[in-house]
C-alpha cells in the first residue's frame, strides 16, 4: 500500500484511517476494496485489496453507459413505430389491425416527464392515425416487442426484487418504466390493515393478495410486492406509515407490452377512434406492415443521464439490451455482454476478476476489482465523448444520487460520482479533479456489512474527503 505525498501530501492519512476502520467491530467481518488513481500522470496513489472481486451493485451503470456512448453515440434515439395491416376503405375503417413495433425504448410513457407521461405519447400516436383518416380499426391493436429476447429479468436477479418497480425488467415495448402504483390508506392504529384504495395507471390487469398492515408514523415505504412476469398475481407484504391516506407504492407491471397495446386502444376507444377488439395480441418480427409514423425518445445523452443520476434499472437493461441488438439483431442479457466485454478487451483493460452479466448492477453474479474500475475511468477520459458521459454523473452536493452528500462541507473540487446500493454493499467510484488540474479515478466497494447503509456510507464519505482536502 503506498499513500503518494506527491500528489496529496498526507501520506498517512488515508492509509491508516483504512487500516484503522477495516478493524472496526461492526464492519470486521466485512470486504473493503478502495483504488485512488491519478488518470493524469498514470500514477497509483492508493490501494487496498484493489484486486479483490467483489459485486459493485450500480456502479455497473457506469460501464454501461459508457459503452452506449461509444457504440450508439450521445445523439441516439430510441425508435417506436405505429404501423398497420390490411387497408383503411373510404369510411375510415381500417379492415386490419394497428400495430405498435417497440425499439426498447426505457422511457416510453414515463410518468417522470411531461413529454413522455402516457396521455403525451397516446396523443401523438393517435394524430398520426387521425392523419390517415382512421376512425375505426376493424380488428385488434397489436404489439411487437422482438427486438429484445422474451427474458425480461436476468436468471440470477433475487426473487425479493422482481415484483418491485426496481427489479421490473426489461422489454421491447416498455410503457411507464414497466412499473405500476398501489395506493394505500393507513388504518388509524398500527397494526390493522391497510386499504387498498386504487391502482394507476389505469387499464393494467393486476389482481393484489394483500397482507399489508400499518406501521409506525414516518416509517416510509416498507411494503414488498412478490410476482413473476407474465403473471397477474401480485403479492403485496409489509407496512404503510401510520397517518398517511392515497400512499403509493411501486410495483412492477406483469405484461408491459401488452398492457402497453390495450391502453394505446383504450385511450383511442375514449378519444374518437372506435376499437372493434381490445385484446391485443402479440407478434414477433411483423411483417407486411404500412408504418405511418416513428415515435422518437429523448437522445441517449439524456437517458444516459437520468440513468445514471436517478440510478434506474430499466433505463440501464434497456440500453444493456439494445447494445447487444445494434451488434447481434437480437437484444438479450447474453448479446449485451458480448458487446461490453468486447469493449473491455478492445479498450486493452485487465479484466482479470471482472464479471458482467446485467447493466443495472441488481445480479449479484456481477463482480469487478477497484483497479478496473480505476483504469476503466481513466480510460473513458481519453475518449472524444467523455465529458458528455461525465455530465451524466451525480456531481457530489448538486446533483442526482449525491446531492445530498458531504452536507455543510466546503467543497470546492469538482466531483463526479456514481455511488451502488445493496442489501450488505456499498459502492463509490467517479472522478475528481485535483487542485494541480490532474483527474483522479477512485472506487471504493464494500461487500458483507452488518451496520447500516448511513454508517457505511459515512465510513466512505470520510475517504472522499480525504482526497478533496
Amino acid at each position: 500500500m503506498l499513500l503518494s505525498a506527491v500528489a496529496f501530501g498526507q501520506k498517512p492519512s488515508i492509509r491508516d484511517y483504512v487500516e484503522t476502520m477495516v478493524e472496526e467491530p461492526d464492519v470486521a467481518s466485512a470486504t473493503f476494496a478502495i483504488n485512488i488513481f491519478n488518470a493524469s500522470t498514470g500514477q497509483n496513489i492508493y490501494s487496498y485489496n484493489a484486486n479483490r472481486s467483489l459485486v459493485p451493485a450500480s456502479v455497473v451503470k457506469m460501464i454501461t453507459t459508457a459503452v452506449g456512448f461509444e457504440e450508439l453515440g450521445k445523439n441516439f434515439r430510441f425508435k417506436t413505430s405505429i404501423g398497420y395491416s390490411g387497408t383503411i376503405d373510404k369510411r375510415g375503417i381500417l379492415q386490419g389491425n394497428l400495430y405498435i413495433v417497440g425499439g426498447g425504448d426505457p422511457i416510453l410513457g414515463s410518468y417522470r416527464y411531461k413529454q413522455t407521461a402516457v396521455d403525451s405519447v397516446f396523443a401523438i400516436w393517435k394524430k398520426s392515425l387521425t392523419e390517415a383518416r382512421i376512425k375505426k380499426i376493424g380488428n385488434r391493436v397489436c404489439y411487437d416487442a422482438s427486438v429484445f429476447d422474451d427474458k425480461p429479468l436476468h436468471d440470477s436477479w433475487m426473487w425479493g426484487d422482481v415484483g418491485n418497480y426496481y427489479g421490473c425488467g426489461v422489454h421491447g415495448l416498455n410503457i411507464h418504466e414497466n412499473m405500476y402504483f398501489v395506493h394505500f390508506d393507513a388504518a388509524e392504529r398500527l397494526n390493522q390493515k391497510a386499504v387498498l384504495v386504487d391502482i394507476t395507471p389505469k387499464n393494467i390487469d393486476v389482481r393484489s393478495q394483500l397482507n399489508v398492515s400499518t406501521g409506525p408514523e414516518k416509517s416510509g415505504d416498507c411494503v414488498t410486492i412478490y410476482g413473476e412476469p407474465n403473471s397477474n398475481i401480485r403479492i403485496c407484504t409489509g407496512t404503510v406509515p401510520l397517518g398517511k391516506k392515497n400512499f403509493r407504492v411501486r410495483g412492477a407491471m406483469p405484461t408491459p407490452p401488452k398492457s402497453c397495446a390495450e391502453m394505446f386502444a383504450k385511450y383511442l376507444n375514449q378519444n374518437d377512434i372506435e376499437v372493434s377488439t381490445f385484446v391485443s395480441e402479440g407478434l414477433a418480427k411483423t411483417q407486411n406492415i404500412t408504418y405511418l409514423f416513428d415515435y422518437y425518445s429523448p437522445i441517449y445523452s439524456d437517458i444516459a443521464t437520468f440513468t445514471n443520476q436517478t440510478s434506474n434499472n430499466i433505463y440501464a437493461e434497456s440500453i444493456f439490451k439494445y447494445l447487444g441488438y445494434s451488434k447481434y439483431k437480437l437484444g438479450s442479457y447474453e448479446t449485451g455482454a458480448f458487446v461490453v466485454n468486447a469493449y473491455l478487451k478492445e479498450h486493452k483493460l485487465n479484466t482479470k476478476g471482472v464479471k458482467l452479466v446485467d447493466g443495472s448492477g441488481l445480479s449479484r453474479q456481477n463482480m469487478v476489482t477497484a483497479s478496473f474500475m480505476c483504469q476503466f475511468l481513466a480510460e473513458v477520459a481519453k475518449q472524444p465523448y467523455y465529458k458528455d458521459y461525465l455530465k451524466t454523473l451525480s456531481q457530489i452536493g448538486k446533483t442526482g444520487t449525491a446531492k445530498n452528500m458531504l452536507k455543510n462541507k466546503n467543497i470546492k473540487k469538482e466531483i463526479y460520482i456514481k455511488t451502488g446500493s445493496m442489501s450488505g454493499i456499498k459502492s463509490y467510484a467517479g472522478y475528481v479533479v485535483d487542485s494541480k488540474g490532474d483527474l483522479i479515478t477512485f472506487c471504493f466497494m464494500v461487500n458483507n456489512f452488518e451496520c447500516s447503509q448511513a454508517n457505511i456510507s459515512k465510513k466512505l464519505e470520510e475517504i472522499l474527503l480525504m482526497i478533496i482536502e
